[in-house]
């Protein structure tokens, strides 16, 4: 039989096909390895806030795609010229807003490889490595962290993800076969309730969007006055709604609230979700982290009777952007709200091994373990937790400046190393409403007048009705010496606003 013709396109018989040529890999992967390194040590020296505005990157990037190749050299090139400049820099040690984190350099190194790598870590065939990592260095975290043995982890990518997928295990916990039957149209379903407390993460009513609870499945508790959740009112609200004919199903306590870092008293809510048989998630995404810290471990109280417990290593672990780890004691009821296994994935092995792909949405899963193994082996326990307990230090420094000036104030507890503070000068005597509004104007156009220098960046809650400044230690490049200037400009600014006023 003649087989048919090949025909090869004019122009494309001399061209390579393939990827890069391991030459120029191995020069540019170097050049790029010195340029990252340099750009780390020169990341002070640029603005921490991006100074262009809306559409100046656009204006300048071609707005058809390039119908050749360009060198690598060039591209390099417009790395500088045109992204820095772009770039709210994270990295930056006078990062202190909403929470400051960054990546370090095995972090870095971890990313790298897993890019090479290029593994699909949805079966344990198709990644045995991503697999089995995941499981020992989240083993390793927990005993890190002081949780017991009956929380097993798993790697997503955000907390958001995390305590989504914990909702709906706790959902699939009710035994109302919504798994099969949905939600919709159904008359035998009653309300699904779900309780967080109003500091709560946004993610959490998402969550509940998302997985098809509606907003009024979502119910916020009251906070006292140190903003953690009222486990009174919480006890209230619960019997109340099942005398209504709701079922309360879910409770998300936060330890390390996104205004304040409050801390929701868990050994006090664990007590309510065991009685009614509900399940408690606990969002620690960020303070979690600090438990690695012997004396900080206390922040977990009552954890040990949890269900579910999310903690973000992205956040303040040093590790590069995304990996969020959902520890779980009740795997078989995640498991079997999310696996769907067609045939094309069945595999001899699959009743001997974990396959990530059961636990979630996701089928896919990149290779995140990677980057913590090579993060905690570098570090070590006692590194990491030195260097938390350092930021929780300097927090507490940069408090106790503000509790001595008669021009500022402290908003909030510190419990651990954000600080939640105002600017509040002597003023004529007008009454507490307009008071505070002229404060809330004075402290908005401080952070922003901060901000505008280049040299340090602050984010803002508001509490009690109040615009409250956030500062956010949590870098691994931050000094005394930048809390010590963020410190200094924050009274230039106060200094500079007080005589236009």
């Amino acid at each position: 039989m003649t087989q048919p013709e090949t025909r090869v396109s004019p122009g494309l018989a001399d061209m390579n096909l393939g990827d890069m040529n391991k030459e120029e890999f191995r020069r540019f992967g170097h050049e790029l390895i010195d340029w990252i390194s340099d750009y780390l040590e020169r990341v002070e020296d640029l603005p921490v806030l991006s100074q262009i505005e809306p559409g100046d990157l656009k204006a300048q990037l071609p707005s058809t795609p390039p119908q050749k190749g360009e060198a690598m050299d060039d591209i390099i090139k417009d790395v500088d010229r045109l992204i820095v400049p772009a770039l709210t820099h994270w990295s930056h040690p006078s990062f202190f807003a909403y929470f400051a984190t960054s990546t370090s350099a095995p972090g870095i190194f971890g990313e790298l490889l897993s890019a090479a790598f290029d593994n699909k870590a949805m079966l344990w065939r198709t990644s045995p490595a991503s697999t089995e990592l995941e499981e020992v260095t989240l083993d390793w975290l927990r005993q890190m962290m002081g949780l017991d043995t009956g929380m097993t982890g798993i790697i997503y990518d955000t907390a958001s993800v995390s305590s989504m997928h914990a909702i709906a295990a706790a959902r699939e916990g009710v035994e109302m076969r919504i798994r099969e039957e949905g939600m919709s149209g159904r008359k035998d379903l009653p309300l699904l309730r779900v309780y967080v407390s109003e500091q709560a993460h946004s993610s959490i009513e998402k969550g509940v969007i998302t997985l098809g609870l509606g907003q009024r499945g979502l119910r916020k508790i009251p906070t006292d006055a140190e903003f953690r959740m009222d486990a009174r009112r919480l006890a209230a609200a619960i019997a109340e709604d099942k005398e209504n004919g709701i079922v309360p199903f879910c409770v998300v306590a936060t330890v390390g609230t996104t205004s304040t870092s409050s801390i929701d008293p868990v050994p006090e809510i664990v007590p309510i979700c065991e009685k009614h048989a509900i399940w408690l998630h606990v969002d620690a995404a960020y303070a979690g982290s600090a438990a690695v810290v012997p004396e900080l471990r206390s922040i977990l109280a009552g954890c040990e009777r949890a269900d579910s417990l999310v903690v973000n290593p992205h956040k303040w672990l040093f590790t590069p952007f995304d990996l969020s780890v959902l520890y779980c004691r009740h795997l078989d009821l995640l498991r079997r709200a999310f696996s769907l296994v067609p045939e094309y994935l069945r595999t001899p092995e699959q009743e001997r091994v974990r396959s990530g792909s059961d636990y979630g949405v996701q089928l896919g899963r990149r290779f995140r373990a990677l980057k913590l193994w090579m993060i905690i082996r570098y570090f070590g326990h006692e590194g990491l937790a030195a260097r938390i307990r350092e930021h929780c230090r300097l927090a507490k420094l940069f408090a106790s400046w503000v509790e001595e000036s008669p021009s500022w104030e402290l908003l909030a507890p510190l419990p651990l190393a954000l600080v939640c503070f105002r600017a509040c000068p002597p003023t004529a005597e007008v009454d507490e409403t307009a008071r505070n509004r002229w404060l809330d104007v004075l402290n908005e156009a401080i952070m922003h007048g901060v901000n505008a220098t280049g040299k340090a960046l602050l984010s803002h809650t508001k509490l009690n009705d109040k615009l409250t400044l956030r500062l956010s230690i949590g870098n691994i490049r931050t000094t005394e010496k930048h809390v010590r200037q963020v410190w200094e400009l924050l009274n230039e600014q106060l200094k500079l606003l007080s005589k236009q006023t």
